[in-house]
């Protein structure tokens, strides 16, 4: 290392390796718990986000319901993307979330599917055939909010008794998908997330009207309040790359809506086309 004046001039390899490394050496690495039903779209969002950032996300896929039991009993998650609201609020009201940090990142739709291309119609019909409909999967409502949802639909049709005796359940919306994708169920009410962008089979979208709205939340739990990547990703969330990728795997969108106003029917949500 030689002094020139007051300047001092590093070897060409040790500059090239400081300046090189920068971002690695501000890089961080953040633990994701991530609803099922959103893991093919949070890995798009993780891959680009990584790219932009030089940060390092570690996804972890469940029901809603399970990932909010495991982080009660002290797993070592930093962000949650959960499938509905209730989950993130009651972590915030347990100091096991940063308050004032959740949002809604997605609004998600319930889809009657079946792999036969002729069995599910516009006014989806076959619902009141009981006969008909064989085997129908559904999430498990007392853990996976699409589940809940598809429970609430079926009561609001006035096919609930007639099909509870049909209903198979998967632990969570990416199980109740296998079912009907393998052909153990001839249907299944599923995410339209799903089925986004596939020609295969039929589906009807269930109006919004028949359930509680599919808000998603996302909240920072308290393991990640001083983890760079896990605040910088929850930012990155709320960015217009972020809301194009969300869009196209299947979801509705919301106007800013934060915090208690996450709750509030003045979010309204921006429905795209299916």
């Amino acid at each position: 290392m030689l002094a020139v004046g007051a300047r001092l001039l590093l070897p060409v390899p040790l500059c090239l390796l400081l300046l090189c490394g920068s971002n690695r050496v501000l890089a961080a690495e953040a633990l994701v718990a991530v609803a099922a039903n959103f893991l093919p779209a949070a890995r798009e969002l993780a891959a680009a986000f990584e790219h932009s950032s030089g940060h390092k996300l570690v996804l972890s896929a469940g029901s809603t319901g399970k990932l909010y039991a495991q982080i009660v009993h002290g797993a070592p998650f930093e962000v949650l993307l959960a499938a509905d609201q209730q989950r993130p609020l009651l972590l915030e009201q347990q100091g096991l979330a940063l308050a004032g940090s959740r949002f809604t990142y997605a609004r998600g739709r319930l889809v009657l599917f079946s792999p036969d291309p002729a069995l599910v119609d516009a006014q989806a019909s076959i619902l009141r055939n009981a006969a008909a409909v064989g085997k129908l999967a559904i999430a498990n409502p007392k853990i996976a909010p699409y589940g809940l949802a598809a429970q609430q639909a079926m009561q609001a049709l006035g096919v609930y008794e007639s099909l509870r005796g049909q209903l198979v359940q998967g632990e969570n919306i990416a199980q109740t998908w296998q079912f009907v994708d393998s052909g153990n169920a001839r249907l299944g009410l599923v995410a339209r997330s799903q089925v986004q962008g596939s020609e295969r089979g039929s589906h009807w979208v269930v109006p919004e009207t028949l359930h509680a709205p599919i808000r998603q939340d996302a909240v920072l739990l308290t393991r990640g309040s001083s983890n760079a990547a896990a605040s910088a990703f929850l930012q990155y969330l709320q960015g217009e790359q972020a809301r194009a990728i969300i869009r196209n795997h299947g979801y509705d969108l919301e106007r800013e809506c934060r915090g208690r106003e996450a709750d509030s029917a003045r979010c309204d949500p921006i429905e795209e086309e299916f």
